[in-house]
Parts: C-alpha cells; sequence; structure tokens
C-alpha cells in the first residue's frame, strides 16, 4: 500500500515541500529517543573538539571552518552543541545532555534503530513514490532543539550544502520524534521557492568551508509554518528555502533526519563539505 498518494506528490513538486501524518509509530519514536539518551550518556567529547555549532553563515565560517571534527564526521557519529553552553575553559555550564545541539552525520551507518528506520519500507516507499531510482543515503543527524535555548536555524537551502549537479537531486525525510509547535520550533517554508534555483554554495577549502555567491534575504510573510505530530514525517526539497525560530518553551522538539540523493545521471560536487569515503561510500536506500 502506498504511504503517499499522486495528489500528494503533487503537492510536494508544487510547494517544495511535504507534511505526512503518522509516519512513525509512538513507540518508535520513544525507541530511536531512548537509545539517543544511550549514546548522551556514553558522550565523551575532547574540548578541543566541543564546537557550537550555528547555521548563521558568518558564524558557521568561524567556528566550523578550520574544525576537522566537522569536516570528517561524515562517516561518524559526533557532537555539536549549543551556543554558550561551555565556559571559556570548555567545560559544560549545563548538563550535558542540556547542551547539545545535534548529533551526526552518520547514525543510518552505525546505529541499528536508525539504520531500520532509514532503510524501512515506509521510507523507501515514499522514494519510490517520488520517481526516485537510485537513491543514496548522504547523512543522518538528531536534532535536540532544546529546551529554552535551542537556537534558530536561519532562513537556507539544504542545496546550499548538498551540491548536486544538476541540482533537484537531494531530498530530506524530517521525523518529529516529538510534536513540532510554533512554540517549540517548528519547520516554516517558503511554498515553490525550490523552483528558483540557489545563489550561495558551501565549498570545502584548505582551510575549512566558506561560503560563494550571495545570500538572499527574506521577509517573515513569505513563510508559512508546517507544525507535525509526534511521529509525522516533513520531506523537504533540497532547494526550498526553510528555516525555524529559536525554542523558548519547556519542552524539547527532538527529531531524527535525513538526507538521500538521486544517484543516476547525478554529480555529486567535490567541493561540498561531506564526501563519501572508503569506509563509509554512500550506501543505497534500496537495501
Amino acid at each position: 500500500m502506498d504511504f503517499v498518494t499522486d495528489e500528494q506528490v503533487h503537492k510536494y513538486r508544487e510547494d517544495g515541500y511535504l507534511v505526512l501524518d503518522g509516519f512513525l509509530s509512538p513507540e518508535e519514536c520513544d525507541a530511536l529517543r531512548e537509545r539517543m539518551a544511550d549514546i548522551v550518556e556514553g558522550m565523551d567529547v575532547p574540548q578541543h573538539c566541543r564546537l557550537e555549532f550555528s547555521t548563521d553563515h558568518d558564524e558557521q565560517i568561524k567556528s566550523q571552518g578550520s574544525a576537522d571534527y566537522f569536516l570528517t564526521s561524515g562517516d561518524k557519529i559526533r557532537f555539536f552543541f549549543e551556543k554558550g553552553v561551555f565556559d571559556d575553559k570548555g567545560d559544560f555550564i549545563l548538563k550535558k545532555e542540556r547542551s547539545l545541539n545535534k548529533i551526526g552525520h552518520a547514525l543510518h551507518a552505525y546505529e541499528p534503530l536508525y539504520k531500520n528506520i532509514t532503510h524501512s519500507p515506509n521510507v523507501q516507499n515514499v522514494a519510490k513514490k517520488l520517481g526516485l531510482k537510485q537513491p543514496v543515503v548522504l547523512q543522518s543527524m538528531f536534532i535536540f532543539k532544546q529546551p529554552e535555548i535551542g537556537g534558530e536555524v536561519m532562513p537556507h537551502q539544504d542545496a546550499t550544502f548538498l551540491h548536486t549537479e544538476p541540482l533537484g537531486r537531494v531530498m530530506g525525510f524530517w521525523i518529529a520524534l516529538e510534536d513540532a509547535t510554533l512554540d517549540n520550533g517548528c519547520l516554516w517554508f517558503i511554498p515553490g521557492s525550490h523552483q528558483n534555483g540557489i545563489t550561495r554554495r558551501m565549498v570545502r577549502t584548505p582551510k575549512g568551508t566558506d561560503f560563494i555567491g550571495r545570500d538572499n534575504t527574506y521577509e517573515d510573510n513569505q513563510f508559512l509554518p508546517a507544525p507535525v505530530k509526534k511521529g509525522g514525517l516533513v520531506l523537504i526539497h533540497g532547494e526550498v528555502v526553510h528555516r525555524s525560530g529559536q525554542n523558548t518553551s519547556q519542552r524539547s522538539r527532538h527529531v531524527y533526519t535525513f538526507h538521500v540523493m538521486e544517484a543516476e545521471d547525478t554529480r555529486w560536487n567535490p567541493e561540498n563539505w561531506l564526501q563519501p569515503t572508503p569506509e563509509l561510500p554512500f550506501p543505497s536506500l534500496y537495501t
């Protein structure tokens, strides 16, 4: 049975995103969160690798541009933190489980629960319904959106960071493991913005990463919210403009998200920060 209808496929192609309720069961969501709690409990991050993650372009260049810890995380499970959670010695100010921004970028490869969800029949069904012939998994992340301090994610396009030739070959699967609401930082989209291409790219440089091209300015009234209940899935076209606000509520907004690419007749840009490795080539979604 198809999880996605023809009408929903049309809406995704028209808007650049699609909300699908009930993609995971509450029990599956809880299992993913419980496993993540175990991973965090065993977390041991050297002080020099305690990077504060930001989607602000200038801050990202400064904090990650020369950080080997970030650039070599594509085939590993690594930890990235919210701003302001360390003192000047690099020690935690908050409890470590309340300090994380995200964990990535290879949960899909090394954690069985996350691998099973990524390659599940429902995920494969969605990909096939959208016409993907040779999809591969690029990266995966657990995003925490911590209560009170979960940072704002600035307007962006995923293709800025995951660039292909031709464009339009990358899609994000964004699964809410808790309710994502207006109060705790749900996603906001500019419908149809995926049809306008991109003007900015993050590229590898000898010192780390940099941005080339220009950034666009968007008005708040261009965005529509996409709240989703626990277990819901948001499909995200690689070029659709989206953002999320800061979490000022008392509730977290846990998410498991991963990106896939149609590999047939597609060139993965060798200047992307993320590159396949001998240890972890981009795995086929259908196996």
